[in-house]
């Protein structure tokens, strides 16, 4: 299992800031779709020449222009680029084909899917890596992400499955038995007043 560090809400500074005290113990970085919009892609270009051996997770949450928005992350050197599961189909498979011309890949946002008949869809579009979801409002209105989520995959096995929503210390072993391979972790982590203790130990928590 993964620990991915998402940035969000931040300044390029803090960003910076926060990867040079963590960067040690996290395999991928995820530059959240409000940094993406405060600096544009240079905000990718310049976190991926300062970490190049680290996974890059451009969070665009593309819902439409999948082509290009799939370019734009890729040449400015995101390894992983997000598209919303209610996209429609044209534009997550052409995200698709222009990650496996760049070699790179693709990961489907799941935010406010409940129906398995989507699931399915995204199977036969070649989807293969997913993420489960609670986004930043619901949180605000008192839903965290908790180990429920993993019922919409129930019969969908093939996928690579992230997790991310409200994630901490306290709640992240009730994700353990799903085996995740990915856990998606921001405030808890970039709002730390040791953020550097607290990346290592949701490290070690799971992959001890």
């Amino acid at each position: 299992m993964k620990l991915q560090l998402a940035l969000d809400r931040l300044t390029q500074d803090e960003c910076l800031t926060i990867l040079e005290e963590t960067s040690t113990s996290i395999d991928l970085i995820e530059i959240g779709t409000g940094v993406i919009k405060e600096y544009g892609m240079s905000i990718i270009e310049r976190i991926k020449s300062v970490y190049p051996n680290i996974t890059i997770v451009a969070d665009m949450k593309t819902c439409d222009a999948g082509r290009s928005e799939a370019e734009q992350a890729f040449q400015a050197g995101a390894d992983i680029t997000t598209v919303m599961a209610f996209a429609h189909d044209a534009t997550i498979k052409e995200m698709l084909q222009v990650a496996k011309s760049h070699n790179k890949r693709v990961m489907v946002d799941l935010l406010g899917i409940t129906s398995s008949k989507r699931i399915q869809q995204l199977q036969s579009l070649g989807v293969d890596l997913v993420s489960l979801h609670i986004g930043k409002d619901m949180q605000g209105d008192g839903k965290n992400a908790t180990a429920d989520l993993f019922r919409l995959l129930t019969d969908a096995n093939e996928f690579e499955v992230s997790v991310a929503g409200g994630i901490d210390e306290a709640s992240l072993p009730q994700f353990l038995p799903h085996n995740p391979d990915i856990f998606i972790v921001g405030g808890a982590i970039t709002k730390a007043r040791d953020r550097a203790e607290v990346a290592k130990r949701l490290k070690g928590m799971i992959s001890p």
